[in-house]
């Protein structure tokens, strides 16, 4: 063979095995990194400070766990069909991991049903849901929850009077618990109040709570304390009571932080806040998630814990923690 010949043969063989490499045709080096696991976390909402403090939790933990977080969920509260919408298309797109915050006890089920069988794991957080495939479940223990905000009312109450509740929307399991946990504690531990209203909801967002509380105010003139379950009915019953000039008159209790319910806490219109660890649930949702993708053995309920705030002790450092964290570091 002409020597030309075997020169040029050489030169197409290099040439072969240098586009095989940049094709992705050859093995990785030895010391490449590892792809970052794609962790979905899908919340109720988006818009209230309790999801922003599950949001940086779940930054955090990927961040300290080497993992890459997509944060995407409904605007609204009561969007169901949309929270479906988010979850199929995780699931689509073949994400390693799903760490979700359900709308409905029951609705999603057929869409985790197809996580499963296409073994994407899946971490539920903040309420429960009527499956039996998850991880693990992270949340508050919201029985108990309850059951504090019972406590506090009926305290500020000295154990008589006529109050109401007004609950968050049906087929919330986290509310539906802190509702059901309220009414059990009153009636165990304070039979001299009479519970004059407990079937109506506020739903969803402000404006909705506004307006089913002023009804509610309307109808019992005469109430001396109240108990919403969550941040929208705790601010939209505040929003009535101010309206009727009955804030500071009328004992309440709410649930969740924001910086208005903490400045009304402070000035004497509310009586007591219910306050969970929206970071430290975000935070170890994904922290768990990953570590049942390592094959690691995790706990399957983890009670995050929650704290009764009141004007006596929201000054204390580790409250403080609660009322305002410092969710800069995690979000822009």
């Amino acid at each position: 063979m002409h020597r030309g010949t075997v020169w040029l043969i050489g030169a197409a063989i290099a040439l072969a095995g240098l586009a095989g490499q940049a094709c992705g045709g050859s093995a990785p080096a030895k010391d490449a990194k590892p792809r970052e696991p794609r962790i979905a976390v899908i919340p109720k909402g988006t818009t209230h400070e309790f999801w922003k403090s599950i949001h940086a939790g779940a930054v955090k933990a990927s961040r300290e766990e080497g993992a890459f977080v997509i944060w995407k969920g409904p605007v609204r509260e009561d969007d169901r069909d949309e929270q479906i919408k988010v979850m199929e298309t995780f699931v689509s797109q073949q994400v390693d991991g799903i760490v979700i915050a359900p709308l409905d006890s029951k609705a999603l089920v057929p869409v985790l049903n197809d996580a499963r069988a296409r073994n994407i794991p899946v971490a539920i957080i903040d309420s429960a849901v009527e499956w039996d495939g998850a991880v693990t479940f992270v949340a508050t223990d919201n029985v108990k929850a309850g059951g504090l905000a019972a406590e506090r009312l009926g305290t500020v109450l000295g154990g008589k009077g006529r109050v109401m509740m007004m609950r968050l929307q049906e087929g919330s399991a986290s509310t539906t618990e802190r509702e059901t946990g309220f009414l059990a504690t009153l009636a165990a531990k304070f039979p001299g109040i009479k519970v004059v209203s407990s079937n109506q909801y506020g739903g969803a967002t402000t404006e909705t709570g506004f307006a089913t509380a002023e009804r509610l105010l309307a109808s019992y003139r005469d109430v001396d304390g109240v108990f919403c379950p969550n941040e929208t009915t705790t601010f939209g019953m505040l929003l009535a009571l101010d309206a009727a000039g009955r804030a500071g008159k009328v004992k309440f209790v709410g649930f969740d932080a924001s910086p208005k319910l903490v400045e009304a806490l402070e000035q004497g219109k509310i009586d007591g806040l219910v306050l969970q660890n929206p970071l430290r649930m975000g935070e170890l949702g994904v922290r768990l998630l990953l570590s049942a993708i390592r094959g690691e053995k995790v706990e399957q309920r983890v009670d995050t814990g929650a704290t009764m705030v009141t004007r006596e002790n929201m000054t204390q450092p580790e409250i403080r923690a609660l009322i305002l964290p410092d969710l800069s570091k995690y979000l822009n």
